[in-house]
């Protein structure tokens, strides 16, 4: 037994004017991805819409996909009928059997105007029909269910059983940016949030092994896992950053540390987003929720940098960035216990207001350049696919590991 599939694109891509083919094509390209190895096969294509054939057995796991596939409004399994009042009301029947409920709507689009009846007098006609079959009560606002009738060229479609999507754009079209992922609530979130504005991220997880265990890169790699449903190819760079700590704990005022971890991380983030094509850095952070983050710490950090930094949650508090990790599935991944390294002799008493002078200062002491280049030679990177088997190994010259469902 087969059932149809209509995915509904993101209303956003509507707005893009002359570019709007381009926003379409990897949306649509995207949503292709998504459904990989269900047995779908492409039924109809519409600006803004596309209607599949997917076997019964797929539809749970279809559904599943599509509540993570950026780009999409929302989608449905839909009957399609002939562009005829009467073969829609054969389609309601069908598909109000073994339904119960109190009250209903039907929603009309009529995007074929040749068609002989208006969206009101459509939507009228079969809400007198389900009403004679269940004696449910019309309403037109707080329904306990809703049926949505299609009028296309040639065909009609009704809507049996609709969800939402995430909405947002397809990968890739707004350009690629490094995100810098802690084991922590917020860098996921932050990550996920520029996913969704269509950015291809790239990761970069920065760990304290061998000098503490290997548990962060663990979480790194877990929630790249998770991250990958959004954007279906995904690279995450383990950068081994004991070696750079060690420099800074001998030469920075004890306070100082956090800040100057924090510097060298921007530093080794840009040198891999050269590598990339980024044009632009990601940060989890939150304005004023630790001392870290202080507008003054903020701006001493920044300065190591030449690319932007984009914090998408500058202005989260910690509450909303809680609730959002739990809506995209990064949560209870992020609590885990581990070792960070910004944790790592940090000091009880950290500077909320780095003067600038001193960080330089203190850098001027640190072999800079040695340590970033270490720092990039003894890092590994992984790459996630979704869903699928995993990539072809590129070609670097860092070590190279391949991590994904088969």
């Amino acid at each position: 037994m087969e059932t149809l599939l209509l995915v509904r694109l993101f209303h956003e891509l509507a707005l893009k004017g002359k570019n709007r083919p381009f926003f379409l094509k990897r949306a649509k390209a995207h949503v292709g991805r998504a459904l990989k190895g269900l047995g779908v096969a492409l039924q109809g294509e519409w600006p803004m819409a596309l209607l599949f054939r997917l076997p019964e057995a797929a539809w749970p796991e279809a559904k599943a996909r599509l509540q993570d596939t950026l780009g999409v409004e929302g989608f449905a399994r839909v009957h399609r009928t002939p562009p005829d009042l009467e073969a829609l009301k054969a389609a309601l029947e069908k598909a109000l059997e073994g339904e119960s409920f109190r009250s209903f709507r039907i929603t009309a689009k009529r995007s074929d105007k040749a068609f002989p009846l208006t969206s009101p007098e459509i939507e009228r006609a079969l809400g007198a029909f389900v009403k004679e079959r269940t004696g449910a009560q019309v309403r037109l606002k707080g329904a306990e269910r809703e049926f949505v009738v299609r009028i296309l060229p040639g065909a009609a479609l009704l809507e049996v059983e609709r969800h939402p999507g995430p909405g947002g754009l397809p990968p890739g079209v707004s350009g690629k940016v490094v995100a810098l992922l802690s084991g922590g609530i917020d860098s996921p979130v932050a990550a996920y949030r520029l996913m969704r504005r269509g950015a291809e991220v790239v990761l970069v997880h920065f760990h304290p092994f061998p000098l503490l265990s290997g548990a962060s890169r663990e979480k790194a790699k877990a929630l790249a896992e998770r991250l990958a449903r959004f954007q279906h190819r995904l690279r995450l760079h383990l950068v081994p950053f004991s070696e750079v700590q060690r420099h800074i704990i001998v030469e920075a005022p004890t306070a100082y540390r956090v800040v100057l971890y924090r510097r060298y991380m921007l530093r080794i983030a840009e040198a891999i987003a050269k590598e990339e094509g980024a044009l632009a850095l990601c940060t989890g952070d939150s304005l004023g929720q630790v001392a870290s983050q202080t507008l003054e710490n903020l701006h001493a950090v920044n300065q190591a940098a030449t690319l932007p930094v984009l914090r998408p949650l500058i202005g989260w508090d910690k509450e909303e960035i809680m609730a959002e990790a739990r809506r995209i599935g990064t949560y209870e991944t992020s609590i885990l216990p581990d070792e960070e390294c910004c944790t790592l002799f940090a000091p009880k008493h950290p500077v909320t207001r780095a003067r600038l002078e001193v960080v330089l200062q203190t850098e001027a002491r640190l072999p800079t350049e040695a340590l970033l280049a270490l720092a990039l030679k003894e890092r590994e990177v992984l790459t996630y696919t979704w869903p699928g088997k995993s990539l072809p190994k590129a070609p670097e010259d860092a070590f190279i590991m391949e991590h994904g469902p088969a």
